[in-house]
């Protein structure tokens, strides 16, 4: 057995688990407080990458202070599109609102391929060094960075859900949003902030993927490959999200190492995942942390 490569591959599952951890959490973000699956949750992570790979390239700014300018346009981008968008469906059926998101998402991958084009673009060098040795492993800057950020985004979600008047009043809106809006919050404020948040989180997560593999139509598939750890994890479950993310994350990579070194089957790397989700919801239906929802007849 190569111990060196699976040590490799399971440090970049749990880098990449990490990122999928974090988008995870903006599927639950909005599902929590609006009962939405946005379905459009890939196109952010699509939208976001372009903009600042726009930033670098056609404006010339420095990285940094290019992502930052996303970062501040994504939340506008998220806030917008509630407001314009979804809130005039308030009200409606769920699977309406579903269908929404799901038209958004085929019209934002349209408009990035006729705005930037169908070609795959490289960002910028960002970082001198193309890899880091970290106690033999070789981990690019890029992922060095997006663990750092994401671990950082973990941590605010805490304080802000906690200790925050604005995220308590997400938390009594997911839990209840006629009981939240009888004691004065705003339930449209809280759903325009939590898809504000959502599409900056998500793009964060494009930016550092376009970093390592280039920008292209393909980040957006991270999304529908996060529904899984989402599911996996429990779709109202923040801790899950994570969890779900680290979990499928790892499997991928351990699924590539045995394929490629013993079974040779092909594509395990991409179907692996599904195939373990689909066992433990056979156990867990409402997935590891999700809440189990009793409806009396």
């Amino acid at each position: 057995m190569n111990t060196d490569l699976l040590l490799q591959l399971i440090t970049n599952g749990l880098i990449v688990g990490l990122l999928y951890g974090v988008v995870g959490m903006c599927f639950v973000l909005v599902y929590k407080s609006t009962q939405i699956v946005n379905f459009a949750q890939g196109e952010f992570l699509l939208l976001g990458a372009w903009v600042c790979w726009a930033f670098l390239v056609y404006m010339q700014i420095p990285f940094f202070l290019g992502f930052i300018f996303t970062m501040i346009f994504m939340a506008l981008f998220g806030v917008l599109l509630q407001m314009i968008v979804l809130r005039p469906m308030i009200g409606e059926p769920i699977i309406s609102v579903i269908m929404v998101t799901i038209g958004l998402s085929i019209f934002f991958q349209a408009l990035t391929k006729w705005i930037f084009g169908v070609a795959p673009q490289s960002y910028p060098k960002v970082f001198e060094a193309d890899s880091v040795n970290i106690l033999g492993l070789n981990i690019e800057p890029a992922y060095l960075m997006s663990t750092v950020i994401a671990l950082m985004i973990m941590v605010g979600f805490y304080f802000f859900f906690k200790h925050s008047k604005h995220g308590l009043a997400m938390r009594a809106t997911a839990f209840d949003q006629q009981a939240a809006q009888s004691l004065g919050i705003s339930v449209k404020q809280v759903f325009a902030m939590s898809w504000g948040i959502a599409a900056t989180v998500s793009a964060t997560a494009g930016v550092v993927m376009g970093m390592v593999n280039g920008v292209s139509d393909s980040l957006s598939v991270m999304g529908i490959k996060v529904f899984p750890a989402v599911i996996l994890g429990g779709l109202d479950s923040i801790v899950g999200a994570i969890v779900g993310g680290l979990t499928i994350g790892v499997l991928e990579n351990l699924a590539e190492f045995f394929d490629s070194q013993y079974f040779h089957i092909g594509n395990m790397y991409d179907i692996a995942p599904f195939y373990v989700l689909l066992i433990i919801l056979w156990f867990k239906p409402y997935g590891l942390f999700g809440t189990k929802d009793i409806e009396r007849i």
